[in-house]
């Protein structure tokens, strides 16, 4: 049976929260799916039981909706290949895995933890790796070195076992991946790995199979840490007969540390201070936390415009990229083989060309989301983002950088007014201050206008005007356009500034 639409999916496993190396997998499985007007799945992997961690399936979803990523089929949605928790499919495993072992690809295994533990000792002691594999499964304790009635025994006493897959020998498995080309291992370095577990669940490998196939996936977009497991996969497909359906596979770059030394990890980030995962969380469990991309005030589509050139590129030089554009450029033969670099400060500055293009109607909404705009009228809330939207990197900066006029001047630049202000420029100001007092309709540009008219009229030099001007109405000696920043303050708080420095500084 072939496939005639290309399915992909994303299958991470709730044992911990979303690092943002998911979360890119996640984003190019879409990329692939919409390019390629196919199908996308959310399938949770939650075999393993014992790491699982409350809250870690919703961060998903939650981390997903925020970016954009949406799923065709999912535990959320639902679909014809459901149920979409692996947990909720445990039944079917153990079909397949009975099947492997009436076939001949896989055999019962009753080591005892203890037992592997002593033989991997000994392989220690001797400066070697231990492998359960051809060379050694004969020397330990299965169904392929005990007699069929001891093996029967065995199970009819319920003896704790395992169930691997019998790796064929002298074989090499070669498979093509979309990123790394033709790829081949020798089997005699692969172990026969366990397909299912003493407590009664798959392993990773039978389940991420068996689902594979029976919710007819195309593609598996997955990590760099899991091209070692696919020869595995290559021959669970063989041994079960699919594989004139096995998918085409594409093993993603790791993200790497900033200094490109080891995988992009939570420690290195902490020390260098930035989050490593989409969204805040808290574990209720051990009382760990850490920050999000979203809570330090990054745009979703920002966001997935950086994370998406962080292993892939267009060819082209361009840099900014709306989604649509990403699903009609995004090629997986374009995405590299080696790590990519994790910049923060390339993230920022994504963040700052998406703030700078962004409407301000767009963004006076954003910012009324702080409970601080509830003190301003819309007006002056779009003043604001007109002020300091070129001058900052994320939308709440504005209020760091407004802090003198949002509120109280906390400081002023006395060095600049000891520099600058002169006893005699008093009269000058106090005849501007009557000026602003006069004016009808206190706007940008009539304060503007006002204050041209005058420096003209009295033949002043603009910056023995405007400077000392701004320093009395902010304390500080840069910022936004003047008469913009006055029509903000508005006519008596502008007047009450002027006057104040001028009773002050003498």
């Amino acid at each position: 049976m072939l496939y005639h639409r290309i399915r992909t999916r994303y299958a991470p496993s709730p044992t911990g929260f979303q690092h943002i190396g998911g979360i890119r997998t996640a984003l190019y499985c879409y990329l692939f799916a919409q390019k390629h007007k196919g199908e996308l799945v959310l399938r949770i992997e939650d075999t393993d039981q014992k790491r699982y961690v409350e809250g870690a399936e919703q961060y998903i979803i939650d981390a997903c909706n925020w970016l954009g990523i949406t799923f065709n089929e999912s535990p959320f949605v639902g679909g014809q290949h459901a149920p979409y928790r692996q947990s909720e499919r445990r039944e079917r495993y153990q079909t397949y895995a009975q099947q492997l072992i009436d076939t001949g690809f896989a055999y019962y295994a009753f080591d005892t933890p203890e037992e592997l533990d002593a033989v991997r000792k000994i392989a220690e002691d001797k400066g070697a790796a231990f492998l359960y594999n051809a060379q050694t499964r004969h020397q330990m304790r299965n169904s392929l070195s005990l007699a069929k009635e001891e093996t029967q025994r065995l199970l009819n006493d319920g003896v704790d076992y395992t169930i691997r897959f019998k790796i064929p020998e002298n074989r090499t498995v070669s498979f093509y991946d979309h990123i790394r080309g033709e790829v081949s291992f020798d089997s005699e370095q692969l172990d026969d790995k366990v397909l299912y577990k003493a407590d009664g669940w798959p392993t990773y490998h039978l389940a991420n199979v068996v689902d594979d196939y029976l919710m007819q996936i195309t593609h598996v977009i997955r990590g760099e840490e899991w091209l070692s497991s696919t020869p595995l996969h290559v021959l669970l497909y063989e041994a079960f007969a699919w594989d004139n359906v096995m998918p085409q596979f594409a093993h993603l770059p790791l993200l790497l540390n900033p200094g490109g030394k080891g995988k992009l990890s939570k420690r290195q980030a902490d020390k260098l201070g930035f989050p490593v995962f989409p969204l805040a969380w808290y574990n209720t469990e051990t009382g760990e936390n850490s920050n999000g991309f979203k809570e330090m005030g990054f745009f979703p589509d920002a966001f997935v415009n950086f994370l998406a050139l962080l292993g892939w590129n267009p060819g082209t030089e361009q840099e900014i990229f709306s989604m649509d554009e990403l699903i009609e450029a995004f090629d997986l033969d374009r995405v590299h083989k080696a790590g990519a670099k994790f910049d923060f400060e390339k993230a920022i500055w994504f963040n700052q060309q998406y703030l700078r293009q962004k409407c301000e109607d767009e963004l006076v909404q954003l910012l009324k989301k702080d409970a601080r705009a509830n003190n301003f009228s819309e007006q002056k809330l779009r003043l604001l983002v007109k002020m300091y939207k070129e001058r900052v990197s994320f939308l709440h900066e504005i209020w760091t950088h407004a802090v003198n006029i949002v509120g109280d001047i906390q400081q002023y630049d006395e060095k600049m007014i000891a520099k600058r202000w002169q006893k005699d420029f008093v009269p000058i100001f106090e005849k501007l201050a009557q000026l602003f007092n006069h004016l009808q309709e206190f706007s940008s540009g009539n304060i503007d206008t006002c204050l041209q008219n005058f420096i003209h009229d009295n033949e002043l030099k603009t910056g023995n005007v405007l400077l000392p001007l701004r320093l009395m109405l902010t304390g500080e000696s840069s910022g936004p356009h003047i008469p913009d920043i006055a029509a903000f303050l508005g006519k008596a708080e502008v007047v009450e500034r002027m006057e104040s420095a001028m009773r002050n500084w003498g």
